[in-house]
């Protein structure tokens, strides 16, 4: 996240989330021991489910990598009847680029926007969050 600074600019939230992966499930994009990626998962209700962080490192984004990791906590969710992931981002209501990307990937990956909150991290973040509905199997 550290090499992220356009997304993870905030000590704090960076222990926070490493700490957070350890005790959530948590889902890994490496090759040896170089990790590339990580997304890591919170369950918010019986059917639901947020991702809680999300990080591919710069040079290996747009490979393919964030559309694996989503890949696979969906299965992890349908496997485990959850049919509603979502996910906070800064709202397109701040003219922000690398934000823009990381809706964009989202809207790319069925996400759809459902409500600006600014109340979560202030007026000046205000909090887009996007919902995707999965089918569950059988």
């Amino acid at each position: 996240m550290r090499s992220l600074p356009d997304w993870f600019g905030i000590e704090q939230a960076i222990v926070d989330y490493a700490a957070a992966a350890d005790a959530l499930p948590t889902f890994v994009a490496a090759t040896g021991d170089a990790v590339f990626g990580f997304l890591t998962l919170k369950q918010t209700s019986a059917c639901a489910a947020d991702v809680h962080v999300m990080a591919v490192r710069r040079e290996a984004q747009r490979r393919g990598l964030g559309r694996a990791l989503l890949s696979a906590a969906e299965t992890y969710l349908r496997e485990n009847g959850i049919e509603i992931v979502h996910v906070k981002t800064l709202s397109d209501s701040v003219d922000y680029p690398p934000y823009a990307e990381t809706r964009a990937f989202y809207l790319a990956m069925g996400f759809r926007p459902l409500e600006e909150i600014p109340q979560i991290w202030g007026d000046d973040n205000p909090c887009l969050i996007m919902v995707k509905v999965l089918p569950l199997p059988g």
